[in-house]
């Protein structure tokens, strides 16, 4: 599929079909809004999580568009776009280092956190609430959407609407679970049955296996450029591994 054929003007509601957003899913995450930014809270597994996330992006960042591996504002210039953002704990760094950044959600509860948080912490960020293709955004040079495919409804329409707000020449960088039986027995029968994880956050038949989302990516237009896989060990804790068994991460951009 050539650029021109997925790279379309932003459309009205009544053109966007279903919606992605699940309500009970919103809610869920609604409710843990006002803990997201406490390292010790409902959110502690992703305060452990994101730092794996941002040097992998960061990496996938200096190659795509060889910056200055050096520098500290590797974005400055471009613009970021965060889906799923939660109360913000991908958007306000991407702002640190220079982009000019937007987050969506799902919860109202947890855009109101995030914005009061930026607001504390000085950044510019413009949140917004409700389903992605409603909102009537352009397209962006990063597109980030990390551990939310397996919480949304109709997933190719998801997908398609991520690469909608792809600008030419951008990045797209996704992470989620996967489906296996070691995913299914430590984060969801495990992590959340110790606490590790709030209960109700998994659904294990909606997680998405490396090759189907592979494959819908490719429907969409894009190609893969890099997949890593996120694991734990006792000694490492969460890190980057080929081993894609629990979490995966990769990056995308449009097919040449």
């Amino acid at each position: 599929m050539s650029d021109a054929t997925v790279s379309v003007e932003p459309v009205s509601p009544a053109t966007i079909g279903p919606a992605t957003i699940r309500p009970d899913e919103a809610a869920h995450f609604g409710a843990l809004a006002r803990e997201w930014w406490d390292p010790k809270g409902s959110s502690a597994m992703l305060h452990r999580l994101n730092p794996v996330r941002l040097g992998f992006i960061r990496h996938a960042v200096d190659l795509h568009w060889a910056g200055d591996i050096e520098s500290v504002r590797p974005l400055a210039g471009k613009s970021a776009l965060d889906v799923g953002c939660g109360a913000g704990l991908l958007c306000e760094p991407f702002s640190r280092l220079g982009a000019e950044v937007t987050g969506v959600d799902a919860a109202a509860e947890n855009i109101a956190v995030a914005s009061a948080h930026a607001s504390g912490s000085e950044l510019a960020i413009d949140y917004r609430h409700g389903e992605l293709g409603d909102l009537g955004l352009g397209q962006f040079d990063l597109v980030t959407c990390m551990e939310v495919i397996e919480h949304v409804a109709e997933k190719p329409r998801f997908v398609a609407q991520l690469v909608r707000h792809l600008a030419p020449g951008g990045l797209m960088t996704l992470s989620t679970p996967n489906r296996t039986a070691a995913s299914r027995l430590l984060l969801v029968e495990g992590a959340e049955a110790v606490g590790l994880v709030p209960k109700g956050t998994h659904h294990w038949d909606d997680f998405i296996t490396p090759d189907e989302l592979s494959d819908l990516l490719h429907a969409a237009g894009l190609e893969i450029t890099e997949m890593r896989g996120i694991a734990f060990g006792p000694l490492k804790g969460l890190h980057l591994s080929d081993d894609m068994a629990l979490n995966y991460i990769l990056t995308a951009r449009r097919r040449q």
